[in-house]
């Protein structure tokens, strides 16, 4: 299915501050004030950047939000703040509060998944759609390789310590048929500071019982029937594409798409494929059809 043609709205940048985090937040949309958005939370070790083709292709559409998590990006990252999926969860809805949004269609990548998906199981009424993009209800997940590295103290230290830039982009490459774009590797690598670092290590370390918690999140979300819409990098070499359909489990009315030729960040290597998928699933959630 073709996008509708459209014309893209450019992207206003601002901040907030919440859970004693100041972040950067990108808008779009007519009305910055709707209480109804299209929420974008980015994954590791991403920022609100990610998403700025995929947002100016949805503000058409209504108000499209985006902000950079603690710890990532633009971010505040400070040693004592709790990088866990339980504190990305609590910021995310301490940010859409302030913000104004009282109904969130939550488009998920990575490490997106777990913090959006326990907001909406905290917030079920406010929650008016899913979108996940190689993301979601992992079970019988296991932790990737550079996952069990960073999990691992003084391991962990040591690979982040050592990792330049040509080294970032050479392991980013793993498992992209298509490539990636160097100004997307670059942009990454630049926000991916000591402060960045540490986060990731202390997201992975505090973040254990993997199957228990997918069983337990499914349980929470399935009885909503939430509309949900699931995109995949099939060559995705962090969690395998076996998890898209596994999905249906949690959100049984779900849409898979696979995009074959695309690895663990399809926005960044066909973001056309991304959007062709998302807006028309989009519009039917907004009303705009």
């Amino acid at each position: 299915m073709p996008i509708p043609s459209q014309i893209s709205w450019p992207l206003r940048q601002g901040h907030l501050s919440a859970c004693g985090i100041q972040t950067r937040v990108l808008q779009g949309g007519a009305d910055l004030k709707a209480t109804e958005a299209v929420v974008f939370v980015h994954g590791n070790p991403g920022s609100c950047a990610d998403w700025r083709y995929l947002m100016e292709q949805t503000a058409p559409l209504g108000r499209v939000i985006a902000m950079d998590m603690p710890g990532f990006g633009q971010a505040d990252k400070p040693d004592e703040y709790p990088y866990s999926v339980e504190g990305g969860a609590t910021f995310l809805g301490e940010a859409l509060r302030q913000l104004g949004v009282l109904k969130a269609h939550l488009v998920l990548h990575d490490f997106g998944g777990p913090w959006g998906l326990m907001w909406a199981a905290m917030n079920p009424l406010s929650v008016g759609s899913i979108t996940l993009i190689n993301t979601g209800v992992l079970k019988n997940y296991r932790w990737h390789f550079m996952a069990r590295v960073w999990r691992t103290p003084v391991l962990g230290e040591l690979q982040m310590a050592l990792t330049n830039r040509i080294g970032f982009k050479a392991v980013m490459r793993i498992g992209n048929p298509r490539g990636l774009p160097d100004e997307f590797l670059n942009r990454m690598y630049d926000e991916m500071d000591a402060g960045t670092r540490r986060a990731i290590l202390r997201l992975y370390r505090a973040t254990s019982d993997l199957q228990e918690k997918g069983e337990l999140l499914s349980r929470m979300l399935k009885p909503h029937g939430f509309r949900a819409l699931v995109i995949w990098g099939a060559a995705d070499p962090y969690i395998s594409v076996a998890h898209a359909k596994q999905q249906r489990e949690t959100f049984p009315g779900a849409e898979v798409v696979t995009l074959p030729q695309s690895g663990h960040f399809p926005f960044a290597d066909d973001p056309m494929g991304v959007a062709k998928a998302l807006i028309p699933f989009m519009q039917k959630q907004l009303g705009t059809t």
